[in-house]
């Protein structure tokens, strides 16, 4: 079997030095089982937009593949809701491209996750408040 390794690794690989497991008594390769070096796979990071500028870390971090991201967007919607928009628009256009999953919690946060998470959405948030008349003022149901 080792034989067999060694044609894949000249034909594939080309001629460098790599370590190929020793085969057992048994025909089997023994591996080991210690783990790396502890890091997640996954991070979770915070972002915070102030400025158009400020998406471009967001989008590097999406285009690596294992972040989630929660983005603060409350500093530029009270600065520039025109800046505000422009810069969701990109995260958003970012996200799809990539098969992945934004959505918005309360007024100030977005969540940003690549192709292999979703976001849970509760099937009665989804719906569109029922909007009632109450002496002149609108009730959005609290939200």
């Amino acid at each position: 079997m080792k034989s067999f390794f060694m044609k894949v690794k000249q034909k594939v690989l080309g001629s460098g030095d790599y370590d190929i497991p020793e085969e057992t008594e048994e025909g089997y390769i023994e591996l080991s089982t210690e783990k790396g070096d502890g890091q997640a796979k996954i991070t979770v990071r915070p972002f915070v937009l102030e400025d158009f500028q400020d998406i471009k870390p967001v989008l590097d971090a999406m285009r690596e593949g294992y972040t989630i991201a929660l983005v603060n967007i409350q500093p530029l919607k009270d600065r520039d809701l025109v800046e505000l928009k422009r810069a969701i628009n990109k995260i958003k256009k970012t996200c799809e491209a990539m098969n992945g999953d934004i959505a918005g919690f309360g007024e100030d946060w977005v969540c940003v996750t690549p192709s292999f998470a979703q976001i849970h959405r509760d099937a009665t948030a989804a719906k569109a408040p029922e909007v009632r008349a109450k002496g002149g003022m609108v009730d959005d149901g609290g939200i």
